[in-house]
This record gives structure tokens, sequence and C-alpha cells, in this order.
């Protein structure tokens, strides 16, 4: 190996400054430039429509498209599926099945009835009406990330999904993705990618008809389109580089550790934190990161973001390994240890929690069951993974009484007048006149 890795190894109280001083709440996280760049896309579309979008197309993805063009029809998604093998419509296959049943457990949790004092509550969901979701493309296919937004929203009801995606340089859009699209259910595709896409989905042009929410994740372009669009319509999870944070102990494999350091750190300007307690693991960790990035293909990009992004952080004991994970609140938090469930009841802050040596992220980005939607740069202090609740609106229908009235009757009384609402006490009066 001609050039060794070179990856910082800080003590905790360095690393509060020198890693989470850009964390949560990070102010500065959208290039004002970049805003403004999407911000003039956005109002272009906005009032060119079709027109802006088929320039757009030619400007940034050096595709000509007519404006019949920008919905895919059904005759493309079905030659898509002679583009793909077996193998990966299977694979998609099993990562819907598997996400659609743990997503149908978690929305049979709303749906319950609570009786007290005379009164009975029935909690119930409706689906939102119409979805956008935009899956990253081009050139790259990522279906598992449209798997994983569409199928939570499927499993919730939501009767209308499009899908903006880039078209690559041919003009069609990967057969990965339409084939996912397929067999997630989803409505509409259109070949739309950037800024332009997002502006396409909130506000509506000629061909693409206005969404209720938007969900996807994307370049920066798309990411601050959806922070703009978000004062008129709701969106998912602000979302950027990919995370690990590996909390090892003399218990955990360093092998598997820096494989999983490796894996996360692929992805574009991807993050890869090692804490534990122990300088020796540290450093058994590092060697072996040392192997992992030696011969693999990528490995220019592996090991520039381990060498920028990337740092080793050693504790003094586990509640401050502990404490500074909550506040550094990763997209992803592996516990390698073997005393993994009982670390994980003290951690508040995470996007997804992941305990032994056998649950890498790189399963869970695929077909654990879980979704890889998830919080980063902070995020997961205030925000979850996406999930059925994201698409699904929760409403209580109440009855109650006339006895459960009449115990509550001057509690609201007091409360009413104390407010100055005199008609509110009389509306709950009213009924108890004659009595």
């Amino acid at each position: 190996m001609s050039d060794r890795l070179r990856i910082r190894v800080l003590d905790c109280s360095s690393a509060k400054n020198a890693v989470l001083k850009n964390r949560w709440p990070n102010k500065k996280r959208l290039d004002p430039e970049v805003v403004s760049k999407a911000e003039s896309i956005i109002e272009d579309v906005k009032k060119r429509g079709d027109s802006a979008l088929v320039d757009f197309a030619q400007k940034f993805d050096s595709v000509k498209l007519s404006k019949d063009e920008i919905r895919v029809d059904d005759e493309d998604i079905q030659k898509a599926y002679e583009k793909v093998g077996k193998a990966q419509v299977k694979a998609i296959k099993l990562v819907k099945k598997r996400v659609e049943a743990y997503q149908r457990r978690l929305l049979e949790r709303l749906s319950f009835q609570y009786r007290a004092n005379g009164v009975t509550i029935q909690s119930r969901t409706a689906p939102i009406r119409r979805l956008g979701c935009y899956v990253p493309g081009g050139e790259a296919a990522y279906p598992s990330s449209l798997v994983m937004t569409i199928t939570p929203a499927k499993v919730a009801g939501v009767p209308e999904i499009a899908v903006c995606s880039p078209p690559r340089s041919g003009g069609d859009i990967n057969p990965l993705i339409l084939v996912a699209a397929d067999i997630c259910g989803v409505n509409e595709v259109y070949r739309i990618g950037g800024a332009q896409a997002i502006a396409a989905m909130a506000y509506g042009t000629e061909t693409v008809k206005p969404v209720d929410k938007l969900v996807g994740p994307g370049n920066r372009y798309v990411v601050a389109a959806k922070m703009l669009a978000s004062q008129d319509l709701p969106i998912d999870i602000p979302a950027g580089p990919s995370e690990i944070v590996v909390l090892a102990d003399e218990s955990t494999n360093p092998r598997m550790a820096a494989l999983d350091m490796g894996s996360q750190a692929e992805h574009v300007d991807g993050v890869a934190v090692l804490v534990t307690t122990s300088r020796k693991v540290s450093e058994s960790v590092e060697k072996e990161l040392q192997k992992v990035v030696e011969n693999i293909p990528n490995r220019e990009m592996v090991t520039q973001n381990l060498s920028k992004n990337g740092c080793f952080i050693v504790c003094k004991d586990i509640r401050e390994a502990v404490g500074f994970v909550n506040e550094f609140a990763p997209e992803h938090l592996e516990v390698p240890s073997a005393d993994g469930w009982e670390i994980t009841e003290k951690v508040r802050s995470a996007g997804l929690v992941l305990v032994g040596g056998y649950t890498p992220v790189a399963a869970s980005d695929y077909c654990l069951g879980t979704d890889h939607v998830l919080p980063t740069e902070g995020f997961s202090q205030v925000y979850s993974g996406l999930s059925v609740f994201d698409f699904v609106k929760r409403f209580n229908v109440v009855e109650c009484s006339r006895q459960g009235l009449l115990k509550a009757r001057r509690a609201a009384k007091v409360m009413a007048e104390s407010e100055g609402l005199v008609n509110h006490a009389l509306a709950v009066e009213g009924r108890f006149k004659d009595a």
C-alpha cells in the first residue's frame, strides 16, 4: 500500500470541540449559494411548468426530452423487466416484504380504544392523499431507497404516489428504479431530477399534479429545494451524508468494526466514527482498517472519507462513551458488544441502533425489515426514521356519556370562565339546565 490511511485519534474531551461543534443544531447547514440557485429553479418551474422541466433536463442531465416524455409510460416500465436479472427482482420483493411486515405492526399500534370516567376515545388513522417521492438516479441506481420510502406509504394506504428520478444520459431511467417502482405500486414515474423535480411535485406543472407531502433523499440542491418547499407543504427528514458510529469494547471483533466503518465510508462524504473505552481496541480497529482499504476498488473515496470524516474517540468509561454518542446523535449506531442490549438502554439519540456482531448497517440498509431513511447530521436529536407514521394523520373519535360529562362539568365551567369564554361554559351547563 503506497499511502497509509491516516485517521484521527481523539480523547472524548477533545472530540467535543473537534467533532460536535458542527452537529446539532447546525445553523450553517445550507449553503446560501445553493439555496439561491434552488430558489431560482423553483420559481422558473412555477412560472413555465413543463417547458422549464424540459430545459433543465437538457441543461443539467444533457438529455433532450419532449413534454410528452416527462412521464414514463407503462410500456417503458414493462421493458425495464427485460433489463434486470431475476435475482434482482427477487431481492427487491424480499426487501419490500420485510419492510412491509414491520410497518404493518407499527400501524396496528396506532389504532386502539380507551375508556375512563364515562368517556370513550378511539384512536384512528387516515392516509395522506398524495405523496411525492424523489429517488436519486442518473447513472447510479438506488432501488432500495425507493422501496424503503414507498413501502411504508403503501402500508399507510396512500392512494396516489408519484416518483421523480433523474434520467440517464440516454434519456431513460435506470431499469432497477422502474422495476422497484412497479413492484411497490407507484402510480406515476417522471423523468425529472434535481431541484426542478421537487418544484414540479410541490407546485405542479401541466404534466405533474402537485402532491401533499415530499419525501426522499437527494443532493444538496434537492435538499435545499425541499427545505424551501417546506414553507408550503410538509417534507420528511433532513438527510445528509451517511453516518456510522461503532460503540466498541474489548468484546468487539475489530475486523467486523473495520468492515462496517469502511462500508459507510464508500458513500459520498460518508462519516465513520469509532467510540471506545479502550485505546487498545482503537489500535486494533485501525490495523484492520488498513487491511480493509488496501485492495478495495473504491479505495480512494473510502480512504479520503475516513481521513476527512472519520475518527477514533477514546473515552474514560462507558458512561462517557454513551454520553458522547447521545450528543453526536448518529444516523446509525452499532453496539457490537457482549453487553449491547444493556448499553442501548442508555442511548437517547440515534436514527437506528444495531446490536451484536451480526447486525451490520449494510444488512439494515437492505433486508432486516427496518427502514434505512434516517436522520443524519445530528437530526436524530429531534427526528425519527421514516415510517408509516409519516404517511398517516392521527385523529380521535370521542363519545362522552351524560354521567361522564357530569363528572367533568365543574372543571369545564371553571376553566371556561377562567379564560373568559362564557359560551363554552354555557355549552356544558346547558345540558344540565333541568337537572
